[in-house]
């Protein structure tokens, strides 16, 4: 068992106080290889923006869990070598099971999301609990859900939206003891996100149920998933180097700005930084057929998502240069 503590990481406590004070959501961006690690680390860094590194149960998977541990320690060791000082947080995403929890916490995790908003109501509060008692022991931070997202990711799947009820927050708050609260209020998982036919056509979020949320729990954090903007230059991209994204849109990011005004202080991003990865190497490789080394495709799309990272976190999140206030 290794303590998040050891490898340099943070809780989200501190980080979600300050957002909650400032008005800005703290980014939740996953990783699945390190050349997405390297430019978190480095977006952040230059924008002085606190992170949580995400890592899904399928990320897990991929990269070996115990890989990912020093995947974080050496994030952390990066960015003192590169003399940036942020709070970093090292977060399950998704994870849909007490186990998975735990072998988290006791390999460094800093924080941890159980979701349980495929079960019953009483069946999601009674796991939460037990996630909640073992991380609280090691002053690790909890991520809760209520209520269902559509769309797909990884092994994360809905047809159809189940907002939160905003009378229900309360009692579950109170009762498992987590320390954020994600909600459905019409963000989705995935790059299609909305059964649209073009960008106009996107519907807003439902911010009465946020409002309403917020109004109930006060001075408590809420986290958006499916935040990603499905940025239509790296669609564009990927469809004119082979690709096959037909009608792929997110949530604008105008949506996105107003929801941190209103109590939410962590925004997911994953399928944004899929994107552009992959968008950067279809085009080299497409323009440049023979190439073979990864660093010559794989570099650029590091250096890509940094420039994206770095405009999230000014232009939309509102968390570049609000590091100062939680170190």
């Amino acid at each position: 068992m290794v303590s998040f503590k050891e490898l340099g990481l943070s809780n989200t406590k501190r980080m979600f106080e300050i957002a909650l004070e400032r008005k800005f959501a703290v980014p939740g961006y996953n990783i699945n290889n390190l050349e997405q690690l390297q430019a978190i680390i480095i977006g952040c860094g230059e924008s002085e923006s606190p992170v949580i590194i995400q890592i899904s149960q399928g990320a897990r998977n991929y990269a070996n869990q115990t890989m990912l541990r020093y995947l974080g320690q050496g994030g952390v060791e990066m960015a003192k070598e590169l003399g940036f000082n942020f709070p970093i947080a090292l977060h399950l995403d998704h994870g849909n099971s007490f186990e998975l929890a735990k072998s988290c916490i006791d390999n460094g995790f800093s924080s941890v999301m159980f979701d349980g908003s495929h079960l019953s109501y009483e069946e999601n509060i009674k796991i939460t609990q037990q996630v909640v008692e073992y991380a609280h022991e090691r002053d690790v931070s909890v991520e809760a859900e209520l209520g269902v997202l559509a769309g797909i990711e990884e092994h994360v799947k809905s047809d159809v939206h189940h907002f939160t009820d905003p009378e229900q927050v309360e009692d579950f708050v109170t009762r498992t003891g987590c320390d954020s609260l994600a909600i459905a209020i019409g963000t989705s998982h995935g790059a299609y996100k909305f059964k649209v036919e073009k960008e106009e056509d996107i519907p807003e979020l439902r911010f009465d149920i946020l409002k309403e949320v917020r109004k109930r729990l006060d001075k408590f954090p809420i986290v958006l998933h499916g935040s990603s903007s499905v940025l239509s230059h790296y669609v564009q991209m990927i469809n004119q180097f082979g690709g096959a994204l037909e009608k792929a849109f997110g949530i604008p990011e105008e949506q996105l700005r107003k929801a941190t005004q209103y109590g939410v202080s962590k925004i997911n991003i994953d399928t944004d930084g899929r994107l552009v990865v992959t968008a950067i190497v279809r085009k080299i490789l497409a323009e440049n057929p023979r190439e073979f080394d990864p660093r010559k495709y794989l570099g650029p799309a590091r250096e890509e998502l940094i420039l994206m990272i770095k405009r999230k976190n000014k232009e939309v999140l509102g968390s570049a240069g609000q590091a100062k206030y939680i170190v």
